[in-house]
C-alpha cells in the first residue's frame, strides 16, 4: 500500500514493538508528529522539557527494559540537543534509535533555517547513522537502525530524515523484525579449552565483571562460573547487578573509588578473569602496574577492545552469556579456600566506613536500600553521590542501576529515571543526584509531573560541586575555584513550582519518614538532603597511581 514517509516511520516503529517515544516537536518533524497523533493509543509519546531529557529518557528506558529506546527531535538545535544523550548511550553501549528530521533535500547544504549536518556531528558517537534522501529506502533504513542498535555490542543509531521525505509517498509492506541472535561465531573450542586450562592452573583467581555481563544477561552463568572456580568477584560501575552484591564472594567495586579488598585482591591474584569490562582508566589506575602478578583472561564481545588499554594473555570473543555457558560445561569444581579466607580477612580489615553521627550521602544510600529491600530501580547523576551509591547500595539484579559511566554526564539521571519508570511501571524508581547535577536538567521534573510519572528525586545537597571540590582539597591546595554553589536557589520551592511534592531533611532521623511518605504517595517527589560540604568519597586512588596505593581519609 502507498504510505507517506511519516506513516512509514510510525508503521516501522510498530513493527519493532515500540510502545514509548520520548521527544520534542518542531517544524521539520511536524509531519511525523501529526501521524504520531493518530496512533496515540498504540505509541505513548512523552514530551520532555528539553531534547537532552528525551535522549536520556530513551537511554534509561533501554537500560531498564533491555529494549531499544527511541527519541525524536526536530532539525538544527533540536537535533544538536540530543548529542550529549547520544554520546552517553554510545559510551555505555546502550541501544537507542534517535530519529531527527531535517530541512528538505533541496535545502540541504545551503545554511537553511535550522539546518544542521547532524549525521556529521554524530558520526563519532553513534554505532551507525543515516540521512534518508530516497523515500523508497526509508523503511529498510529504520529496520536496519533497530537491528544495528541491538546487534553485538549495542549502541545508538541516528536516522535523519529531510522533511520532504516525510511527505512523499511510496509502497510500504509490513516486515517482521529481524531476530537478533547471540554472537557465537568467534567462540572456538580451542579458545574455550585454553581458557579452562588457564583457570585450572590458577591458585588465586579473581573475577572482574563489567557492563557487558549486564547487557548479555549472564547473571546465572556468571554465578555458576564463580562458584565453580571458587573465586572472589569485583565489578565496574557499569557491571553492577550482574553479580549479586549481597554475596560473600562479592568484594565491591574496583578502581579509583573501589574497595581496598577489590583493589588489593586484583594486585595479588595470579589469574584475573575479566567478563565484559573495557579497562577504563578509572578502573586500572597506572596500567603499567595493574594486576602485576596475574595472567589475564578476557571474555568480550568487541574485538576492538582487546589489548586497547591493558594487554591480556588470552581472550575469548563473543557474547558473555554464551562464553560462560561453554566454559562452565568444561570446568570442574575448584577449591581455593586459603585464597578465599585471605579475601575474607581483607573484607573484615578494610570495610567501607563513614561518619555515623550525622546525615551523610552513604547513610542516605544505605537507608534507601533498607527501605526498598534492595528492590528499587536506581538512577544517578555523576559525582560523589554516584560513587556512594555504587559503594553502599547492594545491587543484586542487572538493569537496576542506571548511571552514566563512560561519559560521566551530569544531568543524566532525572531523564533516565523517567524513561526507566515508563518501561518498568511496577518498580520504585529513585534518582540520586547532587545539587550541582540536579540544576543541569531539573526542568525534567516538569515532565514527571505533567504525566504523573512517580519518580523520587533525592538531592544530596552539599551546596558545592562535591567531587570537584574533593579534588581541589586533595590536589589543588584547597583553592575552591568556582565550585561553591552559594546562591539562593531553594530546591523545595523549585520542585513545588513544577508540581512535585517536596521534602527537606537535615538529620538522619528525618530522612526515612520522608522517603517512606514519598514512596507511599506514588507521585513525583523530591527530597532535599542537606549534608556537610566537605564529606568525601573514600577509599580513593589518586589519578595515575597504582591500585596498591588506595588510601582512606587523610
Amino acid at each position: 500500500m502507498q504510505l507517506t514517509g511519516s506513516q512509514i516511520i510510525i508503521e516501522c516503529l510498530k513493527e519493532q514493538g515500540v510502545d514509548t517515544v520520548f521527544g520534542y516537536p518542531g517544524g521539520a518533524i511536524l509531519n511525523v508528529y501529526d501521524e504520531l497523533y493518530k496512533h496515540s493509543d498504540e505509541i505513548t509519546h512523552i514530551l520532555t522539557s528539553h531534547e537532552q531529557g528525551a535522549s536520556h529518557a530513551a537511554d534509561g528506558y533501554a537500560r531498564a527494559t533491555g529494549k531499544v529506546g527511541v527519541c525524536f527531535a526536530t532539525s538544527g538545535p533540536g537535533a544538536t540537543n540530543l548529542v550529549t544523550g547520544i554520546a552517553t548511550a554510545y559510551m555505555d553501549s546502550v541501544p537507542v534509535v534517535a530519529i531527527t528530521c531535517n530541512v528538505g533535500v533541496p535545502l540541504l547544504g545551503r545554511d537553511s533555517f535550522q539546518e544542521i549536518d547532524i549525521t556529521g556531528v554524530t558520526l563519532p558517537i553513534t554505532k551507525y547513522n543515516y540521512i534518508v534522501k530516497d523515500i523508497t529506502k526509508l523503511a529498510d533504513i529504520i529496520r536496519d537502525a533497530f537491528r544495528i542498535a541491538k546487534t553485538g555490542r549495542p549502541g545508538p543509531v541516528l536516522v535523519d530524515i529531510p522533511k520532504d521525505i516525510t511527505a512523499q509517498k511510496t509502497e510500504y509492506k509490513y516486515a517482521e523484525p529481524v531476530k537478533i541472535e547471540r554472537d557465537k561465531s568467534h567462540i572456538t573450542q580451542e579458545a574455550i579449552d585454553t581458557a579452562v586450562n588457564m583457570i585450572n592452573s590458577a591458585s588465586k583467581p579473581f573475577v572482574f565483571v563489567g557492563g557487558g555481563a549486564v547487557i548479555s544477561g549472564a547473571s546465572r552463568e556468571l554465578a555458576e562460573f564463580v562458584d565453580t572456580i571458587d573465586a572472589p568477584v569485583a565489578d565496574s560501575l557499569m557491571g553492577k547487578g550482574a553479580f549479586d552484591g549481597r554475596s560473600d564472594r562479592y568484594t565491591g567495586m574496583l578502581g579509583m573509588h573501589g574497595t581496598k579488598t577489590s583493589n588489593f585482591g586484583v594486585m595479588e591474584c595470579d589469574l584475573l578473569v575479566v567478563a565484559g569490562a573495557r579497562f577504563s582508566d578509572r578502573v586500572t589506575g597506572d596500567t603499567k602496574r595493574f594486576a602485576p602478578n596475574a595472567r589475564i583472561l578476557r571474555f568480550d564481545i568487541d574485538p576492538a577492545e582487546i589489548n586497547k588499554n591493558i594487554h591480556v594473555d588470552v581472550c575469548v570473543i563473543g557474547d558473555i552469556k554464551e562464553i560462560l555457558k561453554a566454559v562452565n560445561a568444561k570446568l570442574e569444581k575448584k577449591d581455593h579456600s586459603e585464597w578465599m579466607a585471605h579475601i575474607s580477612d581483607m573484607k573484615e580489615k578494610y570495610p567501607l566506613k563513614y561518619n555515623q553521627d550525622i546525615l551523610t550521602g552513604p547513610y542516605v544510600v544505605e537507608k534507601i536500600y533498607e527501605v526498598t529491600d534492595g528492590n528499587a530501580l536506581i538512577t544517578t547523576e555523576v559525582g560523589q553521590h554516584q560513587m556512594w551509591t555504587a559503594q553502599y547500595y547492594k545491587f543484586s539484579e542487572p538493569g537496576t542501576f542506571l548511571t552514566s559511566g563512560g561519559l560521566g554526564t551530569m544531568g543524566y539521571g532525572l531523564g533516565a529515571s523517567i524513561g526507566a519508570k515508563m518501561g518498568c511501571k511496577d518498580k520504585t524508581v529513585i534518582n540520586i543526584a547532587g545539587d550541582g547535577c540536579f540544576r543541569m536538567n531539573m526542568n525534567e521534573l516538569a515532565t514527571a509531573t505533567r504525566y504523573n510519572i512517580p519518580i523520587i528525586e533525592i538531592v544530596i545537597n552539599n551546596h558545592v560541586l562535591g567531587m570537584v571540590r574533593q579534588w581541589q582539597t586533595l590536589y589543588y591546595g584547597e583553592r575552591y575555584s568556582y565550585t561553591v554553589l552559594n546562591d539562593n536557589v531553594d530546591y523545595m520551592k523549585v520542585a513545588e513550582a513544577m508540581g512535585a511534592k517536596a521534602f527537606r531533611v537535615t538529620s538522619k532521623e528525618e530522612f526515612e519518614p520522608a522517603l517512606r511518605q514519598a514512596i507511599e504517595l506514588n507521585i513525583p517527589c523530591l527530597i532535599d538532603c542537606q549534608i556537610e560540604k566537605d564529606d568525601k568519597v573514600f577509599p580513593m586512588v589518586s589519578p595515575g597511581a597504582s591500585l596498591s596505593d588506595t588510601f582512606d581519609e587523610i
